[in-house]
């Protein structure tokens, strides 16, 4: 299946942070990057077309877009579907810090009820990458308070010593998810309409990940930009961020060190500064080692 969309300077910058760490190393003229993400191959023109080819491309192009054959009458479909979403008591989980070289996977599962609505509409509940992290600071801990919800955070001592060819960065997060989203469901016993997970894996792929785990959560809705058409998903994505910028500045203080977000060039220098203070090997307890910032940190520095 070949799916193609058209995006903005902002989904260009979006997508390549995205796929930074899945991008094939090869240049092609007229081409921003070509990566891979499971079963579908990603090619990013620089006129701003985005070519999506395997067996998952609606699913991983429906991220970034409106698919260029879809009509307006779809589109409008598509929108009331997403109210119904909006507008019911449900379950939803996100997660946070997948893209951070720093800082910890925090994946959290919100309850929110009907009557919560108006309630989380007034913080301005969404998607955490679009609020100001002051912002995060002082309404998760109100939407702690009203909101049912378990949350669970991975170090990246953890991570890395589960990341492996067989244990990739969505397998983690299927696990994550089933987590906090079977603990709260079964826990609390919530009285809902839907279970919505923010889609990072097709369905299929997502229990595929799940095989051995003793306790699944099933009847998951998945579906893309989740944070903006359900709000508990928006609460998850909050509280996660929560968690994660705690755990973020816990991690400095400990290493006397200020760090950065993300996983840039600048990010790169301060891995620089700490393997020069304490050596390479603390890269595995703070940072997501199979990143490239790893390769380039331990490849500019002379031992």
């Amino acid at each position: 299946m070949n799916v193609v969309i058209r995006v903005n300077e902002e989904v260009k910058e979006k997508m390549i942070d995205y796929y930074k760490d899945k991008m094939r190393d090869k240049e092609i003229p007229y081409v921003v990057f070509q990566a891979e993400e499971e079963d579908t191959v990603i090619t990013l023109y620089t006129s701003g077309k985005a070519v999506f080819q395997g067996k998952s491309a609606d699913v991983d192009a429906a991220m970034w877009g409106v698919i260029l054959e879809d009509s307006k009458e779809k589109q409008e479909e598509s929108n009331e579907k997403d109210n119904i979403y909006y507008n019911c008591s449900s379950v939803g989980s996100d997660e946070v810090g997948t893209g951070d070289y720093f800082g910890p996977i925090v994946v959290t599962a919100c309850y929110v009820r009907k009557e919560d609505i108006p309630f989380l509409q007034e913080l301005g509940v969404g998607d955490s990458k679009k609020i100001e992290d002051s912002k995060i600071l002082k309404i998760a801990p109100q939407i702690a308070k009203k909101i049912k919800y378990r949350s669970t955070i991975l170090t990246n001592k953890e991570y890395n010593e589960r990341y492996s060819k067989d244990v990739n960065l969505n397998k983690i997060k299927s696990i994550m998810h089933n987590k906090v989203l079977y603990q709260l469901v079964n826990e609390e016993k919530p009285s809902y309409d839907y279970i919505i997970v923010d889609e990072f894996a097709r369905e299929a792929r997502y229990y595929e990940y799940l095989k051995g785990i003793p306790n699944i959560q099933r009847g998951i809705t998945f579906m893309t930009k989740a944070e903006d058409k359900n709000l508990a998903v928006g609460a998850a994505s909050i509280i996660s961020r929560y968690l994660f910028l705690r755990e973020f500045n816990k991690l400095a203080d400990s290493i006397h060190i200020p760090l950065l977000k993300g996983a840039s060039r600048d990010v790169d220098k301060v891995g620089e500064e700490i393997v020069e203070k304490y050596g390479k090997d603390k890269l595995k307890e703070v940072a997501k080692y199979n990143f490239k910032n790893t390769d380039r940190i331990l490849h500019t520095m002379v031992f």
